[in-house]
């Protein structure tokens, strides 16, 4: 069994895999939307290798990181604008 990871995101307590990215721990909690265009339209991952930034999300505080690029670590807070 891999070692699993708990973290918050927008609120919801969530338990993956060590080192699984952020982007894939957002869509198993069910969300679909992690960002909004300037225009209000929903955005998420599109590339998944961190070139289109489209599955910007805040973690710990810190805006526009790309979720793709970031692996789950235990305590992280999540915050999407979706």
């Amino acid at each position: 069994m891999p070692e699993t990871v708990s973290l918050t995101i927008d609120g919801l307590q969530v338990r993956v895999p060590a080192g699984t990215p952020v982007a894939t721990a957002i869509l198993s909690s069910g969300r679909t939307s992690f960002r909004r265009s300037v225009r209000g339209e929903p955005r998420g991952p599109l590339c998944g290798m961190g070139i289109c930034y489209e599955c910007r999300v805040t973690v710990n505080g810190q805006a526009h990181l790309r979720s793709c690029q970031i692996p789950c670590q235990d305590g992280m807070d999540v915050q999407t604008d979706g």
